[in-house]
């Protein structure tokens, strides 16, 4: 792809201040993975109206962009992204809470949403207390954990088309599945999410969410930089139990390891590339469909060149 052209600049600095337009960012900043090359062009984004503005000229000109949440199942390769990533965070993250509704942004991280459930006494988001990623990213891939997921609390999610235009889906239009979506599977922006809960004890609401804090850090590498579950739950096995029982466990290559205190990671241990990190990821994929016929499929996603 040709470099972005001073005139697609102009264009995106008429709705984006110059501090906000980021050329040749480091992506090991903006992902749990803490690897990654180069965006060509980053963008901190305010609102819905400079999408509104931005998506469909992108589109229009082909210039290929990427929809950045928090980072937290996103592997980006070490030769970067030549395209626009645009980031819904800290600006779009405004929560508010009605009665057992509860209104966020798509740039709401799921443990602030989760903590604002606990401080208004509502109950149903307990799961979500330990998740790293945000409301606009937890929506897209149904995020779940200890039982729980989105789609269990969700009443309605506001998204954007390719073409600008806002569209409200409710749960049902949203065909929630496992870590999948309408939003995954078209191209739409989330920009914010009611969730509807039920009012609840708030110290039973707490117990709850310190005993699931308790759970995840006896079993899975906290203190490692990781994307969570590495691979999907295959249809009537554990992705961990499957990877450990085919010797896999602590499995390196560079900086890049299956994690001996849960299979199901991987995570780098602090001189990762990419790379490294992608070829752990194929070698567990060949090693597991060798010895049992499954294929692992995986729950991050791969952004740019490798």
């Amino acid at each position: 792809m040709e470099k972005i052209s001073s005139a697609t600049y102009e264009f995106i600095r008429a709705y984006v201040p110059e501090e906000d337009i980021l050329k040749n960012e480091p992506m090991y900043k903006h992902t749990t993975f803490r690897v990654g090359g180069e965006a060509q062009c980053f963008l901190r984004i305010s609102s819905p109206g400079q999408l509104a503005k931005l998506i469909p000229y992108f589109k229009l000109i082909e210039i290929p962009y990427f929809i950045l949440g928090n980072g937290s199942n996103l592997l980006v390769g070490d030769k970067g992204y030549e395209g626009v990533v645009l980031q819904i965070g800290s600006r779009m993250s405004d929560i508010k809470v009605e009665g057992t509704r509860i209104t966020a942004g798509a740039g709401a991280l799921l443990s602030n949403v989760a903590k604002q459930a606990l401080e208004s006494g509502l109950t149903g988001l307990e799961f979500a207390s330990g998740i790293p990623g945000s409301l606009g990213g937890g929506l897209v891939m149904n995020a779940g954990a200890y039982d729980g997921e989105m789609k269990q609390v969700v009443e309605l999610v506001k998204v954007m088309n390719e073409q600008g235009e806002v569209m409200e889906l409710d749960c049902s239009t949203m065909e929630f599945g496992y870590r999948t979506s309408a939003i995954k599977n078209r191209h739409f922006i989330v920009l914010e999410g009611v969730l509807d809960l039920k009012s609840g004890n708030q110290d039973e609401i707490r117990a709850k969410m310190e005993e699931l804090s308790i759970r995840r850090k006896e079993k899975q590498p906290l203190e490692f930089a990781s994307a969570g579950s590495t691979f999907k739950r295959p249809d009537g096995y554990f992705a961990g139990k499957l990877i450990m029982d085919a010797g896999l466990r602590g499995y390196s290559v560079g900086g890049a390891r299956v994690s001996e205190k849960h299979c199901g990671f991987i995570i780098n241990e602090g001189r990762a590339t990419a790379a490294d990190i992608a070829e752990v990821i194929r070698e567990v994929q060949e090693r597991v469909k060798d010895k049992f016929g499954v294929f692992l499929e995986t729950e991050v996603i791969f952004l740019g060149d490798f």
